[in-house]
């Protein structure tokens, strides 16, 4: 499969005639050729030509890592004592070529790194990479799919084990601690993003952030977690309600959940995105929550948590088998609460494969 994606991007380095394709973020290296690395401040990076072999950057403690990966041609190392643009420039002189037109990732790299591309390659003029990034990694194959499937199952494992462990004086921060506790014995080391779990008011906040809150009698609990798996991301949000709750935030509830169900029965291809915001939000709206939904409807998902495509109103792309994205309404009124219902959804050939499976009616969790 990695082969197959080298080649795609070959092709495309070759139809717009640039002397090379210079790629710099972890994802993209990733996609293209296995190795998955976190590089923190130093130099990661793939060169992919017209003609001869393409070569990943990196540093030299890295190499048996790019090795095991699969990874069987040109590898640029470099020691923490080496200025690294020297190597690349280096490489690139070898191959007698000179770079008078280069693809980079512009919304990537900085610009103290474009900076340098400018010294090394004087006669360059650069052009973007992303939207040839967004196109490959846009559809999954059967191998990404395989691995979304099981990393949702891990997702719905997370919140199971969340609600399970509500309990009245429990802090956010316990439950985030159980949650993740209870993954990693799975073999989980990374989540998708900071776990969440927000009880009470502070639901209402839709990126909030847990704290040493005790969960209390009659307070929504919402959870919003992802983890990790071979590279790829799950991402999944439940509300349920720890004891009764009041008529307000049911009515909230079931208002999110009508809006999801109703945006999920509309999803297959040749949908246009925007079409599934308007149709959650139209609901939400009809309810008199409208200034309340204060986000898109979802979002891309794979290598990263947030990827290419932005599932918003305005988005006149239509879904194609192989899309994976998320379908995420949600309602956040300040001192009443917030609920929010999120799935991870796969286009199939006539409708979708909805990846999380963990129940959508309201809970109520006896105090």
């Amino acid at each position: 499969m990695k082969e197959q994606r080298l080649e795609h991007l070959v092709k495309w380095v070759k139809e717009e005639n640039l002397s090379a394709c210079f790629l710099t973020s972890t994802p993209n290296v990733f996609y293209l050729t296995g190795f998955y690395t976190d590089p923190h401040e130093r130099l990661l990076g793939l060169l992919v030509f017209p003609d001869g072999e393409p070569a990943i950057v990196c540093p030299n403690m890295e190499r048996e890592q790019v090795k095991k990966s699969g990874w069987t041609y040109g590898i640029i190392g470099y020691d923490d004592t080496d200025d690294p643009w020297e190597k690349v420039k280096g490489n690139v002189e070898k191959r007698n070529i000179t770079i008078e037109k280069l693809a980079i990732e512009q919304e990537h790299m900085s610009v103290a790194r474009f900076h340098k591309l400018q010294e090394i390659f004087p006669q360059a003029s650069f052009t973007s990479a992303e939207v040839k990034m967004f196109e490959l990694r846009l559809t999954k194959d059967e191998e990404e799919v395989s691995i979304l499937r099981e990393a949702a199952k891990l997702a719905d494992f997370g919140v199971e084990v969340g609600v399970h462990n509500i309990k009245k004086g429990r802090t956010e921060q316990e439950l985030v601690a159980i949650i993740e506790y209870e993954l990693k014995k799975k073999g989980i080391s990374q989540m998708s993003f900071s776990t969440m779990a927000l009880a009470g008011e502070k639901t209402a906040s839709p990126h909030g952030k847990p704290g040493l809150e005790t969960i209390q009698h009659g307070d929504l609990v919402l959870f919003d977690l992802g983890v990790v798996l071979n590279g790829y991301c799950s991402d999944i949000t439940r509300t349920v309600a720890f004891g009764d709750v009041g008529e307000k935030q049911q009515d909230i509830y079931e208002t999110v959940l009508k809006a999801q169900t109703s945006a999920l029965e509309i999803c297959k291809p040749g949908v246009e995105i925007g079409l599934i915001d308007r149709t959650a939000r139209s609901i939400i709206t009809e309810k008199g929550y409208g200034e309340y939904f204060t986000h898109r409807i979802g979002h891309g998902l794979g290598i990263e948590v947030h990827e290419y495509p932005s599932m918003n109103a305005t988005n006149t792309m239509k879904l194609q088998k192989g899309m994976a994205f998320t379908v995420e309404p949600g309602i956040y009124k300040p001192s009443v609460g917030g609920v929010r219902i999120e799935d991870d959804i796969l286009v199939t050939e006539r409708g979708i494969e909805i990846l999380t499976s963990y129940p959508k009616d309201l809970q109520i969790i006896k105090a």
